[in-house]
């Protein structure tokens, strides 16, 4: 069991649980899941742009991602019906809690001029979106293998049935938000 859903699980969910003033302790708001999208635009003309995103979505999530294709063609941006043009993954239970602990403790601190994540980006079911950079700044990516830097978008699902439930979920996981 990863070291943050052990912590969530023994000390936080009580935590939670008074700060929100839920009685039953079911009911207090936790982690689904965690999707990582990367779109490779440039994967319309070379394949390879392609191949390099999914090596290093694979090595920062942990599991094989699932390559997107166009849903439409689009004349202006030259792409075609069902080329393939990104890719994502969806992260639940330990594999999500150990990419949480990694995004949270090592790489959004790695992030350059970092002054805290938007506070506003929920929506209003209790999830929450932001985007990172550059894909560099995981430990499991070789700066010396990156061919060009990429970034990607990173939605966290939460079972909060509001946004105020999920920021007190993600504030207590201690996610860097903005003063």
């Amino acid at each position: 069991m990863s070291n943050l859903r052990e912590r969530y699980n023994k000390e936080l969910k009580a935590v939670l649980q008074e700060k929100l003033g839920i009685k039953n302790i079911m009911a207090v708001p936790k982690l689904t899941k965690v999707v990582i999208n990367m779109g490779v635009g440039e994967a319309a003309n070379d394949k390879k742009y392609l191949e390099s995103a999914v090596q290093n979505m694979t090595a920062i999530a942990g599991q094989k991602p699932v390559v997107t294709k166009a849903r439409k063609s689009v004349a202006s941006f030259k792409i075609r019906e069902g080329w393939p043009l990104g890719c994502k993954v969806t992260l639940r239970g330990d594999k999500m809690y150990d990419f949480m602990e990694r995004l949270i403790d090592i790489a959004i601190p790695r992030e350059r001029d970092f002054r805290g994540l938007n506070p506003k980006s929920f929506d209003g079911q209790g999830n929450y979106n932001f985007g990172i950079k550059e894909q560099i700044i995981f430990p499991e990516i070789k700066f010396d293998n990156v061919d060009t830097i990429r970034g990607m978008d990173v939605c966290i699902n939460t079972s909060a049935t509001n946004k105020e439930d999920a920021k007190a979920l993600l504030e207590v996981l201690e996610f860097p938000f903005k003063r």
